[in-house]
């Protein structure tokens, strides 16, 4: 087997799930926003009060990543004035469950 043979693709799917990982993870808002969700708090107005320290532009920002990755979905009401509320897909649902296992895992270790 030579070189070429053992070169994996960046478009593989470890790598694309690494990323994800990677992405959500080191934002440092994400987890939050998973919390204010299992909360019931999950219109973005809500969200910026209800965390010291979260910015409207941020919290857009970690909603869109999450969005792209299928964690989150967003529902648009058509009312006036508009309002846009977040939930986690089944998907997400999974990942968060996982991340909860990895928060254990880690208490744990700790203990």
């Amino acid at each position: 087997m030579n070189l070429k043979e053992k070169l994996i693709s960046r478009k593989s799917g470890p790598a694309k799930t690494a990323r994800m990982v990677e992405t959500i993870v080191g934002c440092k808002w994400s987890l939050t926003v998973y919390q204010l969700l299992e909360d019931d708090i999950n219109r973005p107005g809500e969200m910026v009060k209800s965390v010291e320290g979260l910015t409207t532009k941020v919290l857009n920002q970690c909603l869109k990543r999450n969005i792209e990755f299928g964690i989150l979905q967003k529902v648009s009401y058509p009312e006036i004035p508009p309002r846009v509320e977040y939930n986690v897909t089944d998907f997400g649902q999974k990942f968060v469950r996982i991340l909860k296992d990895l928060e254990s895992l880690q208490l744990e270790i700790d203990n």
